[in-house]
Formats: C-alpha cells, structure tokens, sequence
C-alpha cells in the first residue's frame, strides 16, 4: 500500500517504553539489549543500561528465554554465596531438617528464596500472624526436605506470587511448570499414603488448593484435605500441623465437587444487600482517615470497586458461580498483607485497612454458603483476630486523638468475627449430631481418582496462578467504578483466554533439583511493567499498586 506522495508505506513500530536515554533523545527505538543497546554500540557511545544493576546480573529479567523473577544485584550476591557455602541466608526461620541446596539449580533457589525473604521479615517484624500463610513456611520447606513434590509446590506458589507482581507470561509459565509436577507428586504420595508421608501430603494439599484457579480442581483438593486430615487423627499430635488439624478436624469430610445449586429466596437477596451495605458502611468510615496514605486508600477503593461490582452481579447459584465471584477477593487477602505490612510495618491505619480485608471475607460468607467459611472465611479468621488484639491496645488514651479513632473502627471486624465464630460452631454442632449415613463416604480413593482426573483433564493452558485468573467480576455497570484500576489487581481477560502452552508439564522430573528447560520471554512484554515500585531488595514488595 502507498503511503503519503506515492511513496512507500511507513513501516509500523511499537513504542519503546524502557528505552535508554540516548536513543529516547534521538528519537529513536531502542532494542532495551543489556547491558549496551544496539544503537548506543552502533553509535559508539556508552549506554545508560551500563549503569543499571540489571546489566551485572547474569539471569536479568530481560535474559533471553527466562522468566522474570525480579533479580537485583543484593538477591544474585546473596544466592551465589547460598549455592557456594551451601549456608541458607535466613536462619531465623529454623528449618528443619534443611534440604541439600547445592542440589537445587539457581531459578530454583531464587524461588526459594522469594518466599523465605518475605517470612523472614515478617517474622523480625512480628506480623508473621497477620497473614495467612508466611508461618507455614518454614514448616513446608523441612518437609520439602524429603519430599520432592512437595518443593514442587513450594516452587510454584512462589513463581505465581512473582507473575502476580512482575505480571510476567514466562513466570507464569514456570508456575504452571512446578504446579503440574507437585499435582502429580501429590498423587503418587495419596496412592502411598502412610503415617510418614502423611504431613508431606496435608503440605503439598494446602499449597496447591491455594493455588487453585478452577472450581473443579479446588474443590477436590479442599475435600481431598479433609480427607487426608480425617486420616490422620490417630496420629495427629505427631504431626507438624497439629495446631492446624485440631482447628480443622471437627468439619465433615464432605465433597465439595458435585453440589447441587440452591435457589436465592427474596429474604435472602435482603439479607444479601444489607451484608453488602454494612461492610460499605464501615469502609465510607474509614476513608477520611487515609489521607496522605495512598497505597492504604487504593487497596479501599479496590475493595469497595469489588462490593460494587458483587451487587451489581447478583447472588450466584452453584458452588462454581460463588468460587469465581470470590476469587479476587481470595487473592487479595493472600498477596495484599505482606504488601502493606512490608511497606508500613504494624502501623495502625494498615492494620485497620487489613481488617477490613479479612472482615470482609467473614462478612460475606453468608452471601456464599456452600464454599465461603472454608475458601475465604477460614483462612482470614486468624489473623484478623491478631489485627483486633493489636489494634485493640491502641484505644488506650495514652496515644493521640487520630489514633484512637482509627483503633475504634476495628470494631466492626470485631462484630464480623463474633458473627462468623457463632454460625461456625452452630454448623459444626449440626455436623457433629448428623447421622453416619448423612456423611459423604469420600476417602482416600475418591481423592486419588479426583486428582487423577485433574491430571488427566486438566488444561495448563489455563492458569494455575492466583496471578492471572480473569476476575469474573470485571463488568463494571456505569457510575460504579471507584478510582483507576490497577494492572496488579485485575489482568486483562484476554491476554488469559488467548493463552496457550507450547510445553507439557505434567511429565514428572525426578527432583525439583533438576534444571527447568529452557522458558522464551518476549522482546517487548505485554503490559509494559519491570520491577514495580516498592520492590525491596531482600526479595519482596511494598504494595503493587503503581509502575
């Protein structure tokens, strides 16, 4: 086709984002090549790139055929003096027994490290109990120690964490990768399972269900680790997790996989919109005081973008309707936490902020009987009651006027959690008088051909990582958007659906110590995000919500 004066067409081109100076300057694509671009070569003159500490480390996010998982210069000398002393660079998290790290390749222990890096500083800074995972850690990596697929899983809720903030189709990739072996692992160790390997099979079963994208693929892990727990109660104060099977061991081993959806009555649509209208309640209180704490305030804005969003909706149905229109909740509550508190700490206004978070997952539950108490409500109960006792302290009159104020708005976690700790043990009272027969004969069988349909079946073109599920909340009627969208919170539906994987990850590898093959990394990255804001050298981030 001609172009302007019948000459030849202009050649289209995509704007370079992360170009150097010297070719921003001239007006001119950049190729972004590390550590000297091609023009600056061409040219004979230095790149700025020369000065980034990108361009000393050797597995760059921009490397050719890697996945981006947010190297700096401190992580890379920290993992090489890991892999030449063989000493883990955390020792505060006691892990024992220790795995044989000079077994494990560099991605890997990079892996290794991101979650360990995140643990470790909530555990220096005492917040440890206000999320919902970073306690389990070092307890996962001493049982990951003997069993491999149990690292597998580690491996891959790791690598989503880190597509989650570096929004990376490789990092996902990788994700995929991990989750597929540990599904497989955690196969075999159900086939084989015993009093020893019984702790290694609750580990890899929590991990992977909270990794669970797929209505399907959840459900038959959470039954399957009721199952697994039910087994264990001859010899559960053996186990590492007794604390976490005598909270758990008085719910039934029902299946989740095949419920029969319930009709949404008038009374209940009530009730419905008078839940949604007290938790907006409670946040339109909190607003006025996140002035001059805009991370605090968008993550509000967000969650009440959400409740908006949820009304707009309407009641789901089936069990699938109410996982998918919980989901974003789900997926903040685990990465949100440790973004804020790695940031600020146990300042008060993020521990109020953060309960109300949990307190939201407790408050709707009832919008969601059939999964919310164990896919939200369950998990959040905990550390929201660390928030209140902290918080709590803060109303004495020794601390300022703001201060009080703000402590006095936990309250209304501290009605949620009273209201949900009440429906728990009236639920569990109900299942504790049931009938034999009115139990689900589900067992280890049943979970064993669950799981192997799941391998079978399932399709790892789809996500595995709570980075990349499609919010099926993302239509947002007119007037109800609240404040810009973030590219961390929501990913474009498209670039999922789209999505397809050239490489299978369902063939085991004999170790999680084996090399991953090799993963391609587009020149030019859909989203146009690097490392965000707020990334912290020691491996994790402040809040993720601005490039």
């Amino acid at each position: 086709m001609a172009g302007p004066g019948g000459g030849p067409s202009r050649r289209s081109h995509t704007k370079s984002r992360k170009g150097c100076k010297t070719c921003k300057k001239r007006h001119i694509r950049c190729d972004e090549t590390f550590p000297q671009c091609r023009n600056c070569t061409k040219h004979q003159v230095r790149c700025d790139y020369m000065d980034s500490p990108a361009a000393l480390i050797p597995e760059s996010p921009k490397s050719p055929q890697q996945p981006n998982l947010l190297w700096t210069a401190e992580i890379n000398t920290t993992i090489e003096l890991w892999r030449q002393t063989g000493e883990f660079p955390f020792p505060e998290l006691r892990i024992y027994p220790l795995p044989q790290w000079s077994a494990y390749s560099k991605t890997e222990l990079r892996l290794i490290h991101h979650l360990s890096s995140i643990s470790n500083e909530m555990f220096r800074n005492r917040t440890s109990h206000l999320t919902i995972w970073t306690d389990m850690i070092p307890k996962f990596l001493g049982i990951a120690a003997m069993h491999p697929f149990v690292m597998h899983s580690i491996l891959a809720f790791s690598a989503s964490h880190l597509a989650w903030i570096s929004q990376s189709s490789e990092t996902r990739n990788l994700a995929f990768h991990h989750h597929g072996i540990g599904l497989k692992g955690l196969h075999e160790g159900i086939a084989n399972f015993t009093r020893s390997n019984s702790d290694a099979v609750l580990a890899s079963s929590l991990l992977l269900s909270w990794q669970a994208t797929d209505w399907r693929g959840w459900a038959s892990l959470v039954t399957g680790t009721r199952t697994v727990i039910q087994a264990m109660q001859p010899w559960r104060h053996e186990s590492v997790f007794a604390d976490y099977i005598a909270e758990h061991s008085p719910m039934p081993s029902k299946t989740l996989v095949n419920l029969v959806a319930s009709p949404i009555t008038e009374q209940r649509r009530r009730e419905h919109v008078r839940i949604l209208s007290d938790v907006h309640a409670s946040l339109q209180r909190l607003q006025p005081y996140l002035n001059r704490h805009d991370q605090e305030s968008k993550w509000v804005d967000q969650l009440r973008g959400y409740l908006d969003r949820l009304g707009a909706t309407g009641s789901a149905q089936t069990a699938e309707d109410q996982f998918n229109q919980l989901y974003t909740l789900r997926k903040w509550l685990f990465w949100v936490p440790i973004s804020l508190l790695a940031a600020k700490r146990g300042e008060v206004t993020v521990l109020v902020v953060l309960g109300h978070f949990y307190a939201t997952a407790l408050a709707l539950e009832p919008l969601f009987r059939d999964i919310g108490s164990v896919f939200c409500a369950n998990l959040s109960l905990p550390p929201l009651e660390e928030i209140i006792h902290i918080v709590q302290a803060y109303q004495d009159p020794r601390y300022d006027e703001r201060t009080q104020s703000l402590a006095y708005l936990i309250q209304f976690a501290v009605d949620m959690a009273s209201s949900y700790k009440t429906r728990r043990e009236w639920a569990r009272q109900q299942a504790a008088d049931a009938s034999p027969m009115q139990q689900s004969p589900y067992g280890l069988e049943s979970l064993n051909v669950e799981l192997e349909n799941q391998i079978a079946q399932y399709s790892y073109g789809q996500s595995l990582s709570p980075a990349f599920a499609p919010s099926p909340l993302t239509f947002v009627p007119n007037g109800l958007a609240s404040g810009p969208t973030s590219p961390y919170l929501e990913v474009p539906r498209g670039s999922i659906d789209g999505y397809t994987s050239s490489t299978s990850y369902t063939s085991p590898l004999a170790s999680p110590a084996t090399i991953p093959p090799p993963y391609s990394m587009p020149e030019d990255h859909a989203y146009g995000f690097g490392v965000p804001m707020g990334y912290h050298a020691s491996g994790f981030v402040a809040t993720p919500i601005w490039t």
